[in-house]
């Protein structure tokens, strides 16, 4: 996956699918609001309920490199 954060890659692929987010949440096995949270980018997420969902897809989540130069501006 590229820089692309989560939540945009998700709605992505469940549309280019032609999913709705019910159809996603149910193959994936999690609730709807989970999926509209997903999507929504909300940051507090279970990472084991994210890897069901992005499963479907045949990708899981990993660690990316960030630019240590916005770390040190999020600490302003």
């Amino acid at each position: 996956m590229d820089s692309k954060k989560v939540h945009q890659f998700v709605k992505e692929k469940r549309k280019a699918l032609g999913l709705t987010q019910e159809e996603l949440s149910f193959k994936a096995g999690v609730g709807l609001r989970f999926v509209r949270e997903l999507e929504q980018g909300k940051s507090t997420l279970q990472m084991n309920k994210v890897n069901q969902v992005l499963k479907l897809f045949g990708y899981e989540l990993g660690p990316v490199p960030v630019d240590r130069n916005d770390l040190i501006h999020e600490g302003s």
